[in-house]
């Protein structure tokens, strides 16, 4: 049961690194090309 929850929490985790590609400049920012928004990281 322990493994699966390790599990569960590792997959929770590493969602967020695949929200977008990134392709980020020297500021650390990006535009979202589908909301036509600006953001930083």
């Amino acid at each position: 049961m322990k493994k699966i929850a390790v599990l569960m929490a590792a997959l929770c985790l590493s969602l967020g690194a695949f929200a977008h590609s990134g392709g980020t400049d020297k500021n650390g920012c990006h535009r979202d090309h589908k909301t036509g928004g600006y953001h930083c990281h």
